[in-house]
């Protein structure tokens, strides 16, 4: 592994330099610079399972325990802390890159409070991902702690630190008397332990900047109506992020980097009937949908009925008509009647072209993460429910198809040994490099997961395979 600073300064980032960056195992980021925010907070027996894993045998071979025990420090330190840079997919299908690059540029400018502001703003094409534009996120930056201050739950804290504002419903505690105008520090409560309503808080929290009161605290906590809209407007974040609310919402949509590369090793072309199984909220729905121009089918399940709205609402604001949203369990997926002839679930055997399995998982690969209170029991539990959907998954496939699972987490047990089970499981299947017809490039695609938290962000694909006959999924 080469030893590489990140630098802070993004002011003059290049193609290569970006390049460079991408690929993980070309990136040193030392523990101590990344330690704005601390490990993320895990029981100590999750920590001590995910280290005796992580430093298998194989990894101690190959660099010793110093540098393995190092690698496992840094992942700690990196889950915590926001990626690099901010994502963003754009609707290819409705307009040409570089359009809508122009338009971004120009709606993110008039956001801008001051000069210095829009001069550092660059939005970046990614070098090898067609629909993919970055932007160098600022930070970790000098911003001083106020006296008055705001806690804010840990998904609210998460959205700020990726550039969002604070919005009501996710503080938890403010002064007494906070009023509109106020300016205010906000932090994030750590361990969940912050009872909504308190006039302060002394548990274990992060500083994640300065913003100004847009509501009183009366109006947020005293409030015979659910509370909704910008609590505090961050005028100060630790790391400085372009918020995209409203911004072109049919032509950009925010989407971590790992999870749209999932969709460009699928692979899908025009006319193809797809299968998305474990569909919501529907990112990667839609960009398979738009990859293939809107043009064939995309199904869309989902077992929770209150989020099927959700992919319908993605997928009506991204103008793409191909996408049927079914609420169904993909377990039982699969029809018993193979000369079934209904529209919906369950389906015959090879009913489709292509299959994304992006299982449910114990997501500690999603990023910033500063803190889980899940027991070991629930951060193992996810293995056997994975295992179905993958039965279901290789039935579903037709001959020539593509099959690929991912997940967003960095547990062994949920990547790497899930592929090892399905080549033991199904003689038939033989691992794919995970390459694109359109991205032709395989250092992308690396399938360790550790490169999750150590350069990416949440998601990453983990196993590819290509069917060749019946059910046989071949290299």
């Amino acid at each position: 592994m080469s030893s590489k600073r990140v630098s802070r300064d993004r002011s003059a980032v290049t193609y290569a330099e970006l390049e460079a960056n991408s690929t993980v195992h070309n990136v040193e980021v030392l523990v101590d610079e990344m330690s704005v925010f601390p490990q993320i907070s895990l029981r100590p027996e999750v920590t001590e399972h995910l280290k005796t894993i992580f430093l298998n045998k194989e990894l101690l071979a190959a660099v010793g325990h110093h540098e393995a025990e190092h690698r496992f420090q840094k992942l700690l330190a990196c889950l915590s802390h926001p990626p690099s840079y901010t994502c963003v997919r754009a609707s290819t299908h409705l307009a040409p890159l570089e359009e809508i690059r122009h338009r971004l540029e120009e709606e993110l400018k008039k956001m801008c409070s001051s000069p210095s502001e829009e001069v550092s703003l660059q939005i970046l094409p990614h070098p090898r991902l067609p629909d993919v534009l970055l932007l160098p996120v600022d930070g970790p930056r000098p911003v001083k702690q106020l006296s008055s201050e705001v806690v804010v739950g840990a998904q609210c804290g998460t959205a700020v630190l990726r550039g969002a504002h604070v919005f009501a419903p996710g503080i938890l505690a403010s002064p007494k008397y906070m009023k509109v105008g106020d300016v205010i520090s906000v932090f994030s409560d750590l361990e969940g332990k912050c009872t909504r309503g308190s006039l302060s808080f002394q548990g274990k929290t992060a500083y994640l900047g300065n913003g100004v009161a847009e509501m009183d605290r009366s109006s947020i906590f005293c409030s015979d109506e659910p509370v909704r809209g910008v609590g505090v407007r961050m005028t100060e974040p630790l790391y400085q992020s372009p918020s995209f609310d409203g911004v072109l919402p049919n032509l950009v949509f925010l989407q971590n980097l790992p999870s749209v590369v999932v969709g460009h090793v699928l692979g899908p072309r025009p006319g193809e009937r797809i299968l998305d199984m474990c569909a919501a909220p529907g990112g990667k729905t839609c960009h398979i949908a738009a990859l293939m121009g809107d043009q064939g089918e995309v199904v869309a399940l989902e077992r929770i009925r209150n989020k099927i709205d959700r992919i319908r609402q993605n997928a009506q604001t991204l103008n793409l008509s191909c996408i049927k949203t079914y609420c169904f369990n993909s377990t039982k997926a699969v029809s018993s009647d193979p000369t079934q002839e209904t529209e919906g679930p369950p389906f015959p055997p090879e009913s489709f072209d292509r299959v994304l399995l992006d299982a449910p998982c114990s997501g500690l690969g999603q990023r910033p993460n500063m803190a889980s209170t899940w027991s070991l029991k629930e951060i193992c539990s996810y293995q056997p429910l994975q295992r179905k959907l993958f039965h279901a998954a290789v039935r579903l496939l037709k001959k020539g198809g593509v099959l690929v699972y991912s997940t967003c987490t960095v547990t062994l047990a949920e990547n790497e040994e899930q592929v090892a089970w399905a080549l033991d499981a199904f003689p038939c299947l033989t691992l794919q490099p995970q390459l694109s017809h359109r991205c032709p490039k395989p250092s992308l695609y690396c399938t360790c997961t550790a490169e999750t938290g150590a350069g990416l962000e949440g998601k990453v694909a983990v196993g590819s395979f290509v069917s060749s006959g019946g059910l046989q999924l071949v290299g």
